[in-house]
């Protein structure tokens, strides 16, 4: 066990890298415009420089983590993180659309074992309790911040050089592989027992890689054509062949039994809701500052920093208030401001109002991350043993990322169904399926909370620590 200035140090490492890997899911959303004029790119090629990136980093996540449980969860951090900087120097300089795509895939790879590595490196050098529960949430806020201000920072550099979006995580990946080298503890080099599980990789991956791609293009292909369902059935047929091999191996990838935690499954599925509705509302909201009332991308920005302001303020607290007051209880008030955020911009209109509407909108969001987003990862990692820390760690993440491609893909499909012609009621219209989404759930989590309160009543029951 590292001492304690050490764990704080490698604490500090690990919360710029989290913070870069969250940055890029939004950072280049506000970019996009400049990228399409200058590469000459289709609007159906240059989804893609979003896409090459969430279909990199949600379809690995899961091997990522298991990979650091297996192979070393110091040595996979460092390997992934020279992998991603040099991925993002490469987008910054390219001046072919594709070589952009590729390097946007490559540095979603890079991110998808560096966040599970990350996270297990925390969850296995903090004790269970107050201590990790503090530690998580500053890396869970930083995490959080990093999406939440991806779209300001975005609407900065742009101003200056949309290369800039691409180039500004080189040099604070470079100085953060320089500290990690010197202060990861080494304890996080050992291995966990077993042997590795290239079939189950191998499906796993094809699997979470072909969903992706398939709910991304569903939108274009359309969502009853031969390719969409066929792919869909190939999906399914990949999971089940995963599911069968796990259960005859002895060191399988996924250990199916860790899905009987009840606590880890709602928080998979509580950051499906967060992160899925979350992506879509941002989309739909570029598109209504930017291409209905005409603003800027600077002020596109700006429109986010109420959100990402208060989540990067407060979030840090959030692990004291886990202890005082369970993540059970977190979660369910972050998922109501998560609802009501989205339902005070069902009123939007061609002339908003930024103090009645747009500000309050955006400051329920913030508060709804920065409840949500730490609790989750709490939730998800407590009672987990240590040598499945990664598996439980890339399960989660890999369930944000992958919710935020479906939830886009469906929103995307609901926003153009009039044609193509964006308008006040089809955004409000996609608006009203992350507004669904956050009531089920706000359903899921208060659920969750009632199977607490009702296992403390009962002595006998073996409840979890913390739901």
């Amino acid at each position: 066990m590292s001492s304690s200035s050490t764990r704080w140090s490698a604490l500090a490492v690990l919360c710029a890298v989290i913070f870069l890997d969250a940055l890029d899911v939004s950072m280049v959303g506000v970019a996009l415009p400049s990228i399409q004029h200058e590469l000459g790119l289709s609007t159906s090629s240059l989804q893609w420089v979003v896409s090459g990136y969430v279909l990199g980093y949600g379809g690995l996540l899961l091997l990522g983590g298991r990979t650091a449980d297996l192979l070393g969860r110091r040595r996979v951090f460092l390997v992934a993180l020279a992998v991603f900087a040099v991925a993002s120097l490469l987008g910054g300089l390219v001046n072919d659309g594709a070589l952009l795509i590729a390097a946007r895939f490559i540095k979603g790879v890079g991110a998808a074992f560096t966040a599970p590595a990350a996270l297990s490196i925390i969850t296995t050098t903090f004790p269970e309790g107050p201590l990790r529960n503090k530690a998580l949430s500053i890396f869970t806020a930083c995490g959080a911040s990093g999406y939440s201000l991806g779209l300001v920072f975005s609407g900065l550099l742009t101003q200056l050089d949309w290369r800039l979006t691409m180039l500004m995580p080189v040099p604070v990946a470079v100085i953060a592989l320089i500290a990690a080298i010197k202060v990861l503890p080494r304890n996080a080099e050992e291995r966990a027992d077993g042997g590795h599980d290239l079939i189950g990789a191998v499906l796993i991956t094809a699997s979470m890689l072909l969903l992706v791609f398939t709910v991304v293009q569903a939108p274009e292909a359309g969502w009853s054509s031969v390719r969409t369902i066929g792919s869909l059935v190939a999906v399914a047929a990949l999971l089940g062949l995963f599911v069968l091999t796990e259960l005859r191996l002895k060191h399988p990838l996924v250990r199916l039994g860790i899905l009987r935690s009840g606590p880890l499954v709602r928080a998979n599925l509580g950051l499906v809701v967060l992160m899925g509705s979350y992506v879509a509302f941002q989309f739909v909201a570029m598109q209504y500052f930017q291409n209905l009332l005409g603003w800027s991308a600077l002020g596109t920005a700006l429109a986010f920093l109420p959100a990402g302001l208060l989540v990067a303020v407060t979030s840090t607290k959030m692990g004291d208030f886990a202890d005082r007051f369970g993540t059970g209880k977190l979660i369910v008030v972050g998922a109501a401001a998560l609802a009501g955020g989205y339902a005070m911009f069902l009123g939007i209109s061609r002339t908003p109002g930024l103090f009645t509407l747009v500000i309050p909108g955006m400051l329920l969001l913030g508060i709804a991350f920065a409840l949500s987003f730490p609790a989750l990862n709490i939730q998800a990692t407590n009672g987990v043993s240590d040598d499945e820390q990664g598996l439980a760690s890339g399960l989660l993440n890999t369930s944000g990322q992958v919710g935020g491609a479906i939830v886009l893909a469906v929103v995307t499909a609901v926003l153009t169904s009039g044609g193509g012609e964006i308008s006040i009621g089809s955004l409000r219209a996609a608006i009203l399926v992350s507004l669904l989404l956050a009531v089920a759930g706000l359903a899921l989590s208060a659920a969750g909370l009632r199977d607490r309160k009702r296992a403390a009543a009962v002595p006998e029951a073996k409840a979890y620590e913390v739901v």
